[in-house]
């Protein structure tokens, strides 16, 4: 796979931040597998990780007030760089005054070895985290998480956490992926927890 410096890509009227190529999980769908970019972007195989300062200076090559959001999604975990997103995000919000979301799997409370949840508050406005399937065995097959069984319970305990904190926690699966009684079981799941269900578009 190419690799570039992509910090910042354009998809859907938002701004993704491409902090990270790390990740606790090998999923069995990741689109990392069979590509290196997203859309239009360049490659998203970092040739580093990226520092504040490097963040920053890209930022100011994009006009922001065209963006609704910006999104800390790229070819990784974003809370593997739990700190410096936050410090990206207290930026954004301080200089552009833009909505912030993290895409997650969830599992950022593992990777960080303590509850990330309240350093959010205030800088995050959205936590979108992959369900996936309401099937704990099924969901490690599929997301093959280096922290084993425990995964999945640990994703359930972080979208509760995260309720306290950030106005919006949507907890989503992808359609055609799951029957409908799968889904109805995923929407009772998230109706538990007090998070929103999302059933995302497919994207090949």
């Amino acid at each position: 796979m190419k690799k570039a410096e992509t910090i910042l890509y354009e998809v859907h009227g938002g701004l993704y931040v491409n902090l990270t190529n790390r990740c606790p999980c090998a999923c069995t769908f990741c689109l990392r597998q069979t590509r290196d970019h997203m859309e239009n972007s360049d490659p998203l195989w970092l040739e580093h990780e990226p520092s504040f300062e490097e963040v920053k200076e890209e930022l100011k090559k994009f006009d922001m007030t065209k963006y609704t959001e910006l999104v800390f999604c790229g070819f990784g975990e974003p809370t593997e760089r739990i700190d410096l997103l936050l410090e990206v995000a207290k930026y954004v919000k301080d200089q552009y005054d833009i909505k912030t979301r993290i895409n997650t799997n969830g599992l950022g409370n593992l990777v960080n070895d303590r509850d990330i949840t309240p350093s959010m508050k205030g800088l995050i406005d959205t936590v979108s985290i992959s369900l996936n399937t309401p099937n704990k065995e099924r969901y490690h097959e599929l997301v093959r998480s280096k922290f084993g069984d425990i995964s999945y319970d640990a994703m359930l305990s972080f979208a509760k956490a995260a309720v306290e904190y950030v106005p919006n926690v949507v907890m989503t699966t992808v359609e055609t992926t799951l029957t409908k009684e799968e889904e109805e079981t995923c929407r009772e799941i998230c109706q538990s927890l007090g998070v929103i269900y999302r059933i995302r578009e497919w994207v090949d």
